[in-house]
């Protein structure tokens, strides 16, 4: 198949194939407001120093907060929150509306409840084609033994976890 018979969709389909967790990224604009956005594009980068990555597409309404942000939130989100995934990922003015927060590094608001939890300082930003790619260094961390919310194929699926004997 040459690059001329590729089309965008049949692309998103491909790569839909590679389940993924789902996660809610927040940070405060320049006034001090809560921003959160959920996204799937979460990675792990190095452990030496600790740093993740996460990408945002340019199009995306809390593009220019998070292009200005110097901390942010990762939240991995565990297998009983597709309602809040939807939630972050909704065009409503307050996504935080009814969910409980405390605060965190520089002052981001942190869910608390979730399957893993970074708090990052932002370390670098990188041109990924319509996306930019957002480096974290993370700075606290927190992880519970809830199964995450996976994301596959478009949609929510289940994951079967072994049994403890």
């Amino acid at each position: 198949m040459t690059k001329t018979q590729m089309d965008s969709r049949a692309f998103r389909t491909a790569l839909g194939q590679f389940a993924t967790g789902v996660t809610v990224i927040t940070a405060l604009d320049a006034a001090g407001n809560r921003v959160g956005m959920t996204a799937n594009s979460f990675s792990s980068v190095s452990l030496d120093p600790m740093l993740v990555l996460w990408s945002i597409a340019r199009t995306s309404k809390s593009y220019d907060v998070f292009m200005q942000a110097p901390h942010f939130a990762i939240h991995v989100l565990n297998a009983g929150q597709k309602a809040l995934s939807s939630q972050f990922a909704s065009t409503c003015d307050d996504r935080f509306q009814g969910i409980e927060t405390r605060t965190g590094e520089g002052g981001i608001p942190l869910l608390t409840d979730y399957s893993a939890l970074f708090q990052c300082a932002t370390e670098a930003r990188y041109d990924g084609g319509d996306h930019v790619i957002i480096i974290g260094r993370v700075l606290d961390f927190d992880s519970t033994t809830k199964p995450p919310l996976i994301f596959h194929a478009g949609r929510y699926a289940d994951i079967e976890l072994p049994v403890a004997v």
